[in-house]
């Protein structure tokens, strides 16, 4: 079977509520800066209301990659589950309206949990501290993974946020194993630190059976191998993946092709205004590079680039053109 799908991604549909926010209003509410913390719908309720005013935009890790994908010339194709609510109405609408092929079936009902929101505060760093409420989310499971869409995409990507349930890690399974069967590969990216350390074990036997391509950023693998450093998760890394891509902020990032690593510039930005959706473009860049037959490491260049565009920013989407910013920035006047 021909593939029409550069890559499909799986996770959570949230839509993303962002808002500025200071050091002292973070410490005040007690959230954890700098990570994702999951809430429940009280929780999401009495923080919103203390934020100030802000933007809300469709988001989710897997989606904001899609979207990248999207910018960058590629055919790529999202599941993820929504409520049949507003909030789910804008996501549907802006997944499809960034170019993304979103068929995944909303939940319905008086009993229905409401489409998923996420709670972004930007501090003057330009860190940001998500607080998520999962509501629809949690209902996704293999009955979800399209077979036939899955053996269409030459990449099939996960979203390691989306492993806190059951009912998820069943649907990665199934579609890592659809993906494998019909001869594509399987891509992870391990989303979060927390999220490394509530499901470690699990994790490492994922990416060791499952996974040809793995995202992450430093902390995340040492925290996976529970290494002191990025020397020693890199060697305890070597043969579980294809391939490696571990991102370390403005220090670029190392890319793991087998026994051999290239470490990669980050792209210059003039100012850094918000991280929010930086690891996200990274992945869609690297892999629609990995999609078109790049090496490695103009895979992460490319990657490098698209990250750049998103952190100059509010927002996880990219603002322009990732296709021409790319082609711009590598020099050629067609194609890259």
């Amino acid at each position: 079977m021909a593939a029409n799908y550069h890559v499909v991604g799986i996770g959570n549909a949230i839509v993303d509520v962002l808002a500025q926010a200071d050091d002292a209003f973070i410490a005040e509410n007690g959230l954890n800066r700098g990570t994702m913390t999951l809430i429940d719908a009280a929780q999401a309720e009495r923080l919103y209301a203390k934020m100030g005013p802000g933007l809300e935009v469709s988001g989710g890790s897997a989606a904001n990659t899609m979207a990248g994908i999207a910018s960058l010339g590629g055919n790529g194709a999202y599941i993820g589950k929504v409520c049949d609510d507003q909030l789910g109405a804008v996501f549907r609408h802006d997944i499809r309206a960034a170019g993304v092929t979103f068929e995944s079936q909303p939940v319905r009902g008086p009993d229905a949990p409401p489409t998923a929101r996420c709670l972004i505060l930007v501090t003057p760093d330009a860190q940001r501290t998500m607080n998520t409420f999962l509501g629809a989310c949690v209902e996704l499971g293999p009955e979800d993974i399209d077979p036939a869409m899955i053996a269409r995409a030459q990449v099939t990507y996960l979203e390691g946020y989306l492993w806190d349930r059951p009912k998820a890690k069943e649907a990665f399974v199934k579609a890592a194993t659809l993906a494998h069967a019909a001869g594509r590969r399987v891509s992870l990216s391990l989303s979060d630190p927390f999220c490394v350390e509530r499901h470690r074990d699990s994790f490492r036997e994922l990416v060791a059976n499952h996974v040809d391509i793995l995202f992450a950023n430093d902390e995340e693998v040492r925290s996976l191998f529970q290494a002191a450093t990025l020397d020693e998760a890199i060697h305890a890394l070597h043969g579980d993946c294809e391939l490696v891509a571990i991102t370390r902020s403005g220090d670029g990032s190392v890319v793991l092709d087998g026994m051999t690593t290239y470490e990669v510039p980050a792209d210059p930005v003039e100012r850094v205004v918000d991280t929010t959706g930086a690891g996200d473009l990274y992945a869609a860049g690297f892999l629609w590079g990995f999609t078109q037959g790049r090496h490695p490491a103009e895979c992460g260049r490319i990657g490098s680039i698209a990250a750049a565009e998103v952190v100059g920013h509010y927002g996880a989407r990219p603002e322009r053109s990732l296709a021409d910013l790319v082609a711009e920035t590598l020099g050629r006047s067609e194609g890259y």
